[in-house]
């Protein structure tokens, strides 16, 4: 029989269509995750604490943790710490995101050490997963050849792209304006006399740091060139008080310095912008999250400096913060000796 062109090309054009409309008739993702076979509880657990359910706080506001059920301990320590030095006089709630569901006994123990209302969540799979774009085996070499080179150049867990843009989509944040990022094995070394929370939104800052450091080069080999591409097709997007000298080396090339951002308060509708958004969907398409090991901090600390005014981003020297090895210590006496 003779084969018919026309036929053929009528053929792959309903079996195009046929595919995009399975494509774009998905789910959304926490709707996939259920399908997965997980309870509603395991995807989405809030417990209330009694007594707060008609509190009024001056700022829509929650710490984000992303934390393992084996973390318990370390995580334990830092959530009390932290109810110490602040939450305790405020209260403000807590969301705790996983990739594999929280046991019972991770939820109870964090309801006992907390002041606050705490939301547990599941992170989606695509959250979390390689797009499909990146080429797996070009991904696997990477991590193969940087294994013993740089400080997890071999996991492929820590390139994960949720921190850098994801975590403000899931739904559990999205009755807050701003953040504080808590990771389990941190200290809250002094006493936080005031609301930073509440210092961010009336200051007008989008973005608050305690100690910056230096990237490991080899791990962001073309972060920089990307950034800079990113730039030229959106100029309009770079804010005109911006702070990229901070980043920029006398050659004009990136200087490494970066926002250890495992500490970071911020304007979730910084990260919800149409800017923000547009910058880490170039990077994503890029590959180098997987084919190099761009982190979170180099990619939050690129952004904020692009994106924001100088005057958007604030440096809180005043709260005494620590993750081994590195601390920010208050140095102002006055301040010390009330503290």
């Amino acid at each position: 029989m003779q084969h018919q062109p026309g036929l053929t090309r009528a053929v792959l054009v309903l079996v195009c269509l046929a595919a995009a409309a399975l494509y774009f008739a998905r789910p959304p993702p926490i709707e996939r995750v259920r399908a997965l076979g997980y309870t509603s509880e395991q995807i989405r657990d809030s417990r209330f604490k009694l007594g707060r359910a008609n509190t009024t706080r001056p700022v829509r506001a929650a710490f984000v943790i992303l934390a393992r059920n084996s973390e318990l301990h370390e995580l334990r320590a830092t959530v009390r710490q932290l109810e110490d030095q602040f939450n305790v006089r405020h209260g403000y709630p807590y969301v705790f995101l996983n990739n594999e569901p929280f046991t019972n006994g991770f939820k109870q123990a964090m309801e006992w050490a907390t002041s606050g209302d705490c939301h547990f969540g599941l992170v989606p799979y695509e959250h979390w997963a390689e797009p499909p774009w990146v080429d797996r085996v070009r991904a696997a070499r990477a991590r193969a050849a940087m294994a013993d080179r740089v400080p997890y150049g071999g996991s492929k867990s820590y390139r994960q792209m949720f921190e850098s843009g994801f975590f403000f989509r899931h739904p559990l944040l999205d009755d807050f304006d701003y953040y504080w990022r808590v990771e389990p094995g941190v200290e809250f070394t002094c006493n936080i006399s005031y609301d930073p929370f509440r210092f961010m939104a009336e200051n007008n800052k989008d973005y608050g740091f305690t100690i910056s450091l230096r990237e490991f080069p080899a791990t962001v080999h073309s972060l920089w060139a990307t950034a800079n591409a990113f730039r030229a097709t959106y100029p309009e997007f770079v804010a005109p008080a911006n702070t990229l000298r901070w980043l920029t080396a006398p050659s004009g090339d990136y200087n490494m310095c970066h926002f250890w951002s495992n500490f970071e308060i911020g304007a979730l509708s910084f990260f919800r912008s149409p800017e923000y958004l547009a910058y880490f969907d170039f990077l994503d398409r890029a590959g180098g999250f997987f084919y190099e090991r761009w982190g979170d901090a180099p990619v939050h600390s690129i952004a904020v400096a692009m994106l924001l005014n100088q005057s958007q981003v604030h440096y809180f020297d005043n709260i005494g913060y620590y993750h081994r090895p590195f601390q920010n210590c208050p140095t102002d006496p006055d301040f010390n000796s009330r503290h």
